[in-house]
């Protein structure tokens, strides 16, 4: 026999309720065009589906079968009408999200992880950017959020926000030649051998922007790619290295000392750009997790 599904859902509704006339109700249908169906579906079956008492009704052991069944077929009809409907629906644009090496360490992946999950429906595209360039882009319309360095992104015209400290330290192998130290200048760091990040990395560019021309020559050991790769050749005792704070994990067996020169002290803003408008919410939920990944 064929059975229709707003049938089955009419069974459903009535054996969860133990009424035919809640299960109406939840169908918004007449209860005489709810006794009508259910009816209908024990002449086609060929047996009693319910036992009605003065107190309402409950399944017949053919009844409990058929709600275990419908159950099924419906769960299954909502997944079928959800994969052919994802072909019909027009996809939305990816939302823009730039940001310095510095927060693509951590900050950006940890924003990105809950927010790709919680929003299936929403791609991001996510580039490392350097401060100028994001406010550039974010003023065009070409990127919905960045994370920017509030120094370089001051008086820039867009919506801003604090989103966290982005503060540089030395690091260097446990015991080494930072244990007992507390604070030193770059210049103090730059008598050493050091390791950093590649020279065209937005943080190496900020070191040497601020440096200035009569800086000390640094002996870079070697460059390397990423933030992890760095930490872990000065944890060996490679060199040392000049690093964001948030980029160590706590309990790291590294020693640690803050830099005193006044550009180290820096701290990450979320900027907004025009093109957020377009995707108003997605870009409000993104900049939450952002938010919450900053903490």
């Amino acid at each position: 026999m064929r059975y229709d599904l707003d049938d089955l859902r009419l069974f459903r509704h009535i054996v969860a309720e133990g009424s035919i006339t809640a299960g109406a109700r939840r169908m918004h249908l007449s209860l005489p065009s709810a006794s009508a169906r259910v009816r209908s579906l024990e002449h086609h079956a060929g047996v009693a589906l319910l036992v009605r008492g003065r107190r309402g009704v409950r399944p017949t052991p053919a009844g409990t079968t058929l709600a275990r069944h419908a159950r099924d077929v419906l769960a299954q009809t909502a997944r079928l009408e959800g994969a052919v409907a994802s072909y019909t629906r027009s996809p939305a644009a990816p939302l823009t999200l730039l940001a310095g090496g510095s927060a693509m360490h951590r900050l950006v992946p940890q924003a990105l992880i809950p927010f790709l999950r919680e929003h299936p429906d929403v791609d991001v595209t996510v580039s490392e950017c350097r401060t100028p360039r994001t406010v550039r882009m974010l003023a065009d319309g070409e990127a919905d959020l960045g994370v920017v360095l509030d120094d370089e992104a001051r008086d820039c015209g867009l919506d801003t926000e604090p989103l966290g400290d982005d503060s540089l330290v030395v690091i260097g192998q446990a015991g080494g030649i930072l244990a007992g130290r507390t604070a030193l200048t770059y210049r103090e760091v730059a008598e050493h051998p050091l390791v950093g990040l590649d020279a065209d990395s937005s943080l190496r560019r900020w070191i040497e922007k601020n440096l200035g021309p009569h800086a000390p020559v640094a002996r870079y050991r070697t460059s390397v790619a990423g933030l992890s790769t760095l930490v872990a050749l000065a944890a060996a005792g490679v060199g040392l290295a000049v690093v964001p704070r948030r980029a160590l994990n706590p309990g790291q067996p590294l020693e640690v000392c803050d830099l005193q020169d006044p550009w180290a002290r820096r701290h990450h803003l979320l900027a907004w750009g025009a093109s957020a408008r377009s995707s108003p919410v997605a870009a409000a939920a993104l900049a939450g997790h952002l938010r919450r990944a900053a903490d």
